[in-house]
């Protein structure tokens, strides 16, 4: 990327609507857009002061386009830390793009995707942890989700690591003075305050390195897998939690060939719901496969959600049992995995025969039982409740940091892995040259989070990732 030029580009979402937002940044953004608006004060848009708005249309020669509504910043007081004017034009896409056009006939660049933030990153405005989480508020589908990337973009977990890397380089520093005096055997780097701060740093780390497997999820919504024999209500229970016809629902066995996804907040977390097929022995080779499938979507399930039709089970010991072996399987195959048995088609029972389905399958160990009926919704509310019960928001409660990006975690683990080298180089009293190279080692992965350390072809792939306009 050119990054001394000046670039235009759509900062809304594309297509028709009320406003649009076309952003302009760098050295010649006033330049370009001045003498394209003529205001309805007649005042000169490039002796304006910055953060002003201004009224008035944009025209090309004798032509006008749109009226429309600019505002200008001007120096490093804007989002990319250049100067910077946004035009707020009707949302024709028409009327978009020909201002855009007008605006690259006139020297501006179509930006690339992320372009306006890497500038951002580039002046400072912002580190590269920071940036990254741009992203992630944009692409937010749920408070849990929002509420860890606005942390981010805050400078909390930039704040974490910023002051573990400067109490680490402060140390790094009197162990490399100590090398310049190597011949008088002289000690700067007190080695017992050095051993509390490796114990720190390593405390805070595997906090981090810990939070990842929480903010993974949360962030792309928990996993549950719905599971069953064929025709216990699956679909109709997927339809009834998203509240629409996602899944075809039949009274054939076997409806359900292969898995449905569908995603839906709750509590403000993201759940991702999975519709599986029904589990039993079969000869059709379709639905053996579609089988084989349920049992891959159970290992990548955080929760596991089973299905039992109870109107099968009121006179039927032999059937009770063999969901007992059915539910044991999958325990003793996912021991990690929560389950909860779900017993469906409750509105078809009496209360006696509610209270022993309660009873019979109240007695397996290491679950919990939901009673509900998926046709008519009763129960659906409590169930959503349970499954909140097994996701670990306090963390967000409290406004811990959360890792969310896979790129931060993996610098997190080198960087835990060079600290505890220089623990055990400490411990065998290695001299100080060795200890230094662990140490530049950490600080290089601490450096590669906030971008203190980086390349062309790091930021390349990060910001590749963002929408054009952002």
């Amino acid at each position: 990327m050119k990054l001394n030029d000046t670039i235009v580009a759509l900062a809304t979402p594309s297509g028709a609507g009320a406003i649009a937002v076309i952003r302009v940044s760098g050295p010649d953004a006033l330049n370009i857009v001045a003498p394209l608006f003529k205001a309805k004060s007649k005042k000169d848009l490039k002796e304006q002061p910055s953060h002003t708005l201004h009224l008035g249309n944009i025209v090309d020669g004798e032509r006008t386009l749109d009226e429309v509504l600019v505002s200008i910043f001007k120096g490093t007081r804007s989002y990319t830390g250049e100067e910077t004017v946004e035009i707020s034009c009707h949302g024709s896409p028409y009327i978009q793009q020909e201002i855009i056009q007008l605006l690259i006939r006139k020297g501006c660049r179509a930006a690339e995707a992320g372009e306006f933030t890497l500038r951002a990153f580039l002046n400072a405005k912002m580190d590269l942890s920071q940036a990254e989480a741009v992203a992630d508020l944009i692409n937010s589908e749920n408070a849990a989700s929002h509420q860890m990337a606005m942390q981010q973009m805050r400078g909390g977990f930039s704040q974490e690591i910023q002051k573990l890397r400067e109490e680490l380089l402060n140390f790094a520093s009197l162990i490399e003075l100590e090398l310049d005096f190597a011949e008088e055997d002289v000690e700067f780097a007190n080695r017992d305050q050095f051993r509390d701060l490796i114990s720190k740093i390593q405390t805070v780390l595997k906090r981090l390195i810990d939070s990842f497997a929480t903010g993974n999820v949360l962030k792309n919504g928990i996993p549950v897998a719905i599971v069953g024999e064929p025709n216990v209500g699956k679909s109709t229970l997927l339809n009834a939690l998203l509240n629409e016809e996602r899944a075809i629902v039949s009274e054939i066995a076997g409806t359900t060939r292969d898995t449905i996804e569908d995603e839906m907040s709750i509590g403000g977390v993201g759940f991702r719901f999975i519709d599986t097929a029904g589990i039993r022995e079969t000869t059709d080779v379709v639905e053996s496969i579609g089988i084989k499938k349920t049992f891959e979507k159970i290992s990548q399930a955080q929760v596991v959600v089973y299905l039992v039709d109870t109107s099968r089970l009121r006179s039927d010991e032999k059937r009770l049992k063999e969901v007992h072996v059915e539910i044991e399987k999958i325990k003793n195959k996912f021991p990690q995995k929560p389950v909860i048995i779900v017993a469906n088609k409750t509105d078809q029972l009496t209360e006696e025969e509610v209270n022993n389905i309660k009873s019979d399958l109240g007695n397996i160990s290491h679950t919990s039982l939901q009673l509900l009926s998926a046709k008519t919704g009763s129960g659906v509310e409590e169930l959503k409740e349970k499954l909140l019960e097994f996701v670990n928001t306090g963390a967000l409660r409290n406004s811990d940091t959360i890792v969310t990006n896979s790129r931060h975690y993996a610098a997190l683990l080198k960087a835990l892995e060079e600290i505890n080298k220089v623990e055990d180089g400490l411990n065998a009293d290695l001299s100080g040259d060795l200890l230094a190279i662990d140490i530049r080692q950490a600080l290089h992965h601490f450096g590669e989070i906030t971008g203190e350390i980086t390349n062309d072809d790091l930021l390349g792939n990060i910001f590749a990732n963002f929408c054009i306009g952002k």
